[in-house]
């Protein structure tokens, strides 16, 4: 590592992992421990202006939350706009790794540990030389991968990327692991990897509030409006449930998801009302249809919002999906579990061995 700079790449296997909260958790529990952090995105993909200049929405969230100040462009000199893929596709992507550099060094100063944040996976950027594997040998810096449970874990990416990587691979943490998942992960996955030179730091178990929403934010994500319950609109939805099917399967369904939402047409009253006297909390009509008296009168004695959206059912689903995926750590009460999450399931005396921090007692 070049003149006592200490740093740590975070990345994923894919987007939407938990990187970010990786990052805090980290982040705070050092800054807890003493340690002055410094916050570096080198790559962003979610382009915001700031002043008239254009840094990363993400990062300028994440560095606020660990209290750190870098002007925008100094924080993600890589930002990836229709305008830079355009240069990048034509082949114009030089000097890109020398801006990284310079900038890396420019927010380690006088920082104990710098954290540098990945985006979207470890190969994204590819295109443009500035993708996790290349940024993390370019910096000469250890890397902790996250791998988030989806269907199942990615394994044979995380021994590929050992290979590739090398001693610069530090460990991974295997991220929203089910409860029915726990023993397999601890009994097969785990030994698997550290087999396979793969180090595994820390085995989060899923946690429903990291990925629920409030009911008002649902309605705008799903460009819908509240029709009913207003005064309830900070409801919490954790998952979803659609309601075409007959009456009784959907009963059967319903029992086991509290705190879904129900998706259902805006002529189905007969599932509406099942849903309203189960206490689900909220309906999603769609087809721009209003429900009837009866449905609108129980919604409000229940307390229940009811959000009318435009479009078919199963367009609102896919919706639905993508965004209690990839809802943002955006609320603090989130930010706050999950750094606790990733404080008490992490291996931080390994992590400060790996990135050489001096003990502080």
């Amino acid at each position: 590592m070049e003149g006592g700079m200490k740093g740590i790449y975070i990345g994923s296997t894919s987007g939407y992992s938990g990187k970010n909260m990786l990052v805090m958790g980290i982040g705070m529990r050092l800054q807890r421990d003493g340690y002055e952090i410094g916050y570096f995105k080198p790559v962003g993909a979610m382009p915001k202006e700031v002043d008239g200049k254009i840094g990363d929405d993400d990062a300028i969230f994440v560095q606020g939350m660990l209290g750190q100040h870098a002007d925008p462009v100094l924080l993600t000199p890589v930002v990836v706009t229709q305008d830079f893929k355009v240069k990048a596709f034509s082949g114009h992507c030089e000097g890109l790794m020398d801006t990284i550099k310079a900038n890396y060094a420019a927010i380690s100063a006088g920082k104990d540990l710098t954290i540098v944040a990945g985006s979207g996976s470890m190969y994204s950027g590819k295109y443009c030389g500035v993708d996790g594997v290349t940024v993390v040998k370019e910096l000469g810096i250890p890397a902790v991968i996250i791998d988030r449970f989806q269907k199942e874990l990615n394994y044979d990416y995380l021994v590929v990327l050992r290979e590739t990587l090398g001693e610069l691979m530090a460990g991974v943490v295997l991220n929203d692991i089910a409860p029915n998942m726990v023993d397999e992960v601890g009994n097969l996955i785990k030994p698997f990897l550290e087999r396979n030179g793969v180090k595994v730091l820390g085995v989060i178990p899923r946690d429903p509030v990291m990925g629920a929403i409030k009911v008002s934010d649902l309605a705008d994500r799903l460009g819908g409006k509240i029709i009913s319950a207003h005064t309830k609109a900070d409801r919490i939805v954790e998952s979803f449930l659609i309601g075409t099917m007959q009456v009784e399967n959907f009963l059967t369904h319903f029992r086991k998801n509290k705190n879904a939402a129900i998706i259902v047409g805006g002529d189905r009253s007969d599932v509406q009302l099942v849903a309203l006297e189960g206490e689900c909390p909220c309906l999603v009509l769609t087809g721009n249809l209003y429900p009837n008296d009866i449905i609108l009168t129980r919604s409000e004695v229940l307390e229940i919002p009811v959000i009318v959206v435009r479009e078919d059912t199963y367009s609102v689903a896919k919706k639905m999906e993508n965004i209690l995926q990839r809802h943002k750590l955006r609320d603090i009460i989130k930010i706050q579990q999950g750094a606790q999450l990733i404080s008490s399931n992490l291996d931080f005396e390994y992590l400060e061995k790996v990135m050489g921090l001096p003990k502080k007692f």
